[in-house]
């Protein structure tokens, strides 16, 4: 099977059943929520907070982006592995490929680029070599300096009308799929509704996407510092840690 035909599968989702997404940086990790059957595993530049003590992804670099995607891809098995394309990685269609190719090979599956209409011709050049791409739409991470923070969008109808006009776009294009972040849930439901291939939501309200990614550190609670309002941990692998590490302290002073 061929790169195009597994994220064909992602795209046959659609309107079936929702897409199960979370994001990993390391093998271990990795080889645990493969485990648990997830359809997607995002190697993301939010790895450039959560893992590498950066203030935001705009510090995260190709090398960065390599180092990690290898480490999941020895991990993951069945799950469809994503690999972000990081900031300043895709300026033009040539260099977008050639960057996506260098993250195929270091075990990626699909690529992610942020953006729409402007995006779209290097969507197209990435997957006529034959490299699923999914697109990123709405709040923008690697934007967050021009944007001046992370802000929510589809506030209005012009906005709207712009996520829709860059989402179809990005599908005529080729994307498999795209992912939506902060957009406000009214938003997200018409850009579902209107798109053949499946948006992803982060932060979009429950029900407005035909699927959800989450970060990994948010859903066990493994980064006590900061938890997005949107986040929902479900465990506090922090405070067992913490309460281990105490534990073999205290063994220590017998």
């Amino acid at each position: 099977m061929n790169l195009l035909e597994k994220a064909a599968r992602l795209r046959a989702k659609k309107g079936q059943s929702p897409v199960s997404a979370l994001t990993a940086y390391d093998y271990t990790t990795a080889r645990l929520l493969d485990e648990c059957g997830l359809d997607l595993i995002l190697v993301g530049d939010s790895l450039g907070m959560v893992v590498l003590g950066f203030p935001d992804t705009t510090h995260v670099t190709m090398e960065h982006m390599l180092h990690h995607t290898a480490a999941v891809a020895r991990g993951a098995k069945q799950a469809l592995i994503l690999g972000d394309l990081p900031i300043h990685s895709y300026p033009d269609p040539k260099t977008a490929l050639h960057n996506s190719r260098r993250l195929i090979e270091a075990g990626a599956q699909a690529v992610k680029l942020e953006g729409g209409l402007e995006q779209e011709a290097k969507v197209r050049t990435i997957v006529e070599a034959g490299i699923p791409v999914i697109g990123h739409l709405g709040m923008l991470p690697q934007s967050v300096k021009e944007e001046g923070g992370y802000k929510k969008k589809g506030k209005n109808q012009d906005e709207t009308q712009a996520l829709l006009i860059g989402a179809l776009a990005l599908q005529e294009a080729g994307a498999s799929a795209i992912v939506l972040e902060s957009v406000l849930p009214k938003a997200a439901l018409l850009l579902s509704k209107s798109l053949e291939i499946p948006t992803i939501g982060i932060g979009c309200g429950e029900e407005s996407c035909d699927g959800e990614i989450a970060v990994i550190t948010d859903v066990i609670g493994s980064y006590p510092w900061f938890i997005p309002p949107f986040a929902t941990p479900r465990a506090d692998v922090a405070g067992e840690i913490e309460k281990a590490v105490q534990a073999y302290l205290h063994a220590l002073k017998r």
